[in-house]
């Protein structure tokens, strides 16, 4: 395989907290080599990276990938482009489809159509339940056995805690990993909006923060009852912060993530009633947006994801209130994550640690890292690079981001997987 020298770069190894220039070489799909020094070593192909960014490419937990059943809204071939292009190397895709991922003939036909057709890596979860209906549980060793990394009903909360503490028992007997959607799904069926003096005026159905709390606390139950690894995907309230540190506090195998919109777009955002703003759960108002970036930064949040939701245009031109959920962002996560690091919140390595070490360690990868040995999974980006969203542009099918016509900063130039290069701007 060829051997790549990457020179002139500007380093972010979130594993070592630093940000600094240096030089990395890659072969046989991993980091052979790096450094700081002016001698470098030779290599059959030299990449002047001219004072940019070079870091390890973005693992992705959460992205919707619509086969089966919806390929019209997004392929594994039209994915596998978009994550390219923003970043991403790793997509560990959910179970959310039509019909759902829960037995391992239909896991193997996705690991197969991903490998054929995606130029990332993909790793398929499986949902906990059959049918994500909370009823009964899956099989979750022929799953695992098939290749799913986590076991997940994705935003169909399992309601029958007797059900959810069976599959966390067994899941823990088997050391699979299970991703909860931390909401009480009685306060937070039907709602467009959280609740408070905004959903009031726009006359929006709505949901209290607290049904976050709550479910995030009937979740914490159950894993001091079965000592289950658990992963939150998405925590978006102040309230739910104490509840979590104190189960990491507690010894509780347990991690949490929040997504990019979440992090940097708020309620106020849906003020003109733009469906591209409608996610699930809903925006949440700027006193939780800034505490969850504040939780990020001293690493009670674990996990940066796209959350990566297609919607076809029919879907989304409706009223508000009848919209679906949900908005694509494989593209921009990385843009709009640094939105954070221009505003000051967050420096590099920590934005990074994030978006690829902590969900590479939460799935036990090897990548998001720049270590010697590590996978040579890595993206190159101009972090101050301006430029104005179209979603035309966009590689996704489904081209519903709240980002349209922003003005954003920081543009992939390149993306290698394995040492090879998947994406190069033009």
């Amino acid at each position: 395989m060829t051997t790549t020298l990457f020179i002139n770069a500007r380093l972010i190894d979130p594993e070592a907290g630093t940000d600094g220039p240096g030089w990395l070489l890659t072969g046989k799909g991993v980091i052979a080599a790096r450094g700081t020094g002016e001698e470098m070593p030779q290599a059959e192909v030299v990449v002047d990276c001219g004072g940019q960014c070079l870091a390890p490419g973005i693992v992705d937990i959460g992205v919707k990938v619509c086969e089966p059943g919806e390929r019209h809204k997004e392929s594994y071939r039209s994915a596998g482009l978009a994550a390219a292009a923003g970043g991403v190397t790793t997509m560990a895709t959910r179970p959310d489809t039509l019909p759902a991922i829960d037995t391992p003939e239909v896991l193997e036909f996705v690991a197969r159509r991903a490998n054929e057709a995606s130029p990332v890596n993909v790793l398929p979860m499986a949902a906990l339940t059959k049918g994500r209906a909370g009823r009964e549980m899956v099989e979750i060793g022929f799953l695992m056995d098939a290749g799913a990394v986590a076991f997940t009903d994705c935003d169909h909360v399992v309601s029958d805690t007797k059900v959810l503490s069976r599959a966390l028992a067994y899941a823990r007997s088997l050391g699979a990993l299970v991703i909860g959607h931390p909401q009480d799904p009685g306060l937070s069926a039907g709602a467009a909006a959280t609740s408070g003096k905004f959903a009031s005026l726009r006359g929006l159905p709505a949901v209290s923060p607290m049904a976050e709390r709550m479910g995030l606390d009937r979740d914490i139950a159950l894993l001091e009852m079965t000592r289950a690894r658990y992963h939150a995907d998405q925590i978006t309230t102040a309230r739910a912060l104490p509840a979590l540190a104190r189960a990491k506090a507690n010894g509780l195998d347990i991690t949490a993530g929040t997504s990019i919109h979440h992090l940097t777009l708020n309620e106020l955002d849906v003020s003109d009633y733009r469906t591209f703003f409608k996610v699930k759960p809903p925006l949440r108002a700027e006193e939780d947006r800034q505490a969850v970036a504040q939780a990020l930064r001293e690493g009670l949040i674990d996990i940066i994801s796209s959350m990566h939701t297609p919607q076809d245009e029919e879907s989304k031109r409706l009223p508000f209130e009848a919209a679906a959920s949900g908005a694509v962002a494989l593209e921009t996560l990385l843009p709009a994550a640094l939105r954070l690091y221009h505003a000051e919140a967050l420096d590099l390595p920590t934005l990074w640690r994030a978006l690829s070490l902590g969900p590479a360690r939460r799935l036990g990868l090897e990548c998001g890292r720049l270590a010697v040995g590590a996978p040579a999974d890595l993206v190159l980006f101009d972090p101050g690079k301006p430029f104005i969203l179209d979603r035309f542009a966009l590689r996704s099918k489904s081209k519903n981001t709240p980002f349209d016509g922003a003005r954003l900063q920081g543009r992939v130039s390149a993306t290698y997987v394995a040492g090879a290069r998947v994406y190069e701007a033009a």
